[in-house]
């Protein structure tokens, strides 16, 4: 499997970087989860709020999911535009505890997209994000189903099903 999802997106992430991380106590978990609901795509919610100094609304599709075995391991995965319109970002926020050297795996319908690495933890949780290409966009929105795995071990991976119904809907609504 890539160590990364694609090397076009390690140069991208680190220009948004910073716009990234500005948002993620803003959509941070779900017992803390910001905005309104404003539409509702399949498993996907499309909260959205405007966050402190920010001049307009900012709205993101987020899905929270559990694995089946192990309910204290969650995620919360957001999909959001960056306000001025320039990329798409995935954002993942993981449970403390997680093993962040081995980052954040994903499958689309059993095929490795590749990993993702933790940027920086948070009280609420430690957060992975990677700018979306064309490619990783297309395969979320025409796959059925996605798996993120988590390491709490190097050889100790925990698979969170994520269902897509919807994603490719919701992601066109965003403004």
């Amino acid at each position: 499997m890539q160590d990364r999802l694609t090397t076009s997106m390690d140069r991208k992430f680190l220009r948004f970087a910073a716009l990234g991380l500005a948002f993620a106590a803003f959509w941070a978990a779900p017992a803390a989860a910001q905005g309104v609901v404003k539409s509702k795509f399949g498993d996907w919610e499309m909260r959205c709020e405007t966050p402190a100094g920010a001049s307009r609304e900012q709205c993101a599709l987020v899905q929270s999911i559990a694995a089946e075995d192990k309910p204290n391991v969650s995620l919360v995965v957001i999909v959001l535009k960056t306000a001025d319109g320039k990329a798409r970002l995935l954002r993942v926020i993981a449970p403390l505890g997680v093993l962040l050297p081995a980052g954040l795996g994903l499958k689309i319908d059993n095929a490795d997209v590749g990993r993702a690495g933790f940027v920086r933890c948070l009280p609420t949780g430690c957060v992975a994000e990677v700018v979306m290409e064309d490619k990783l966009l297309d395969q979320l929105k025409t796959g059925a189903n996605a798996t993120f795995i988590v390491f709490n071990t190097p050889e100790e991976g925990i698979g969170l099903p994520l269902a897509l119904a919807g994603f490719g809907q919701g992601f066109e609504k965003l403004p």
